[in-house]
């Protein structure tokens, strides 16, 4: 059954029961929103059978995966791959930080007593 906030140990898994958990799962996903493996076929513009093998555990190629998660509208899933920014340490921002200026310096205007008399 398909569960948000528990996570596999995705290590632990060999290549094939990874692909064999994500099919389990859209079939989940499919089932969990009442649509027949017909209208997910018509919706994601792949076969009736291609929806089934999928379903059955067999590798699929990300751009029918990326087809069949636009058709459940799911795309969200792919939100793990997004490029997070490292998170820098208060400490190391600190550092990182050009010193503050408190007030702005005046224009320096040169005059003729600064420049010598040739």
């Amino acid at each position: 059954m398909y569960q948000k906030g528990i996570t596999e140990d995705w290590s632990a898994m060999s290549d094939t029961a990874i692909v064999n958990h994500i099919c389990s799962q859209l079939r989940q996903i499919r089932l969990d929103q009442n649509m027949t493996q017909e209208e997910l076929a018509e919706r994601s513009g792949l076969g009736r059978a291609t929806i089934s093998r999928i379903e059955k555990g067999q590798a699929v190629s990300l751009l029918t995966l990326i087809q069949l998660l636009r058709a459940l509208n799911r795309l969200d899933l792919f939100d793990a791959f997004q490029r997070v920014s490292p998170e820098i340490s208060p400490l190391q921002l600190l550092k990182e930080q050009k010193p503050q200026r408190y007030r702005a310096s005046g224009k320096r205007h040169t005059t003729d007593k600064d420049e010598p008399a040739w």
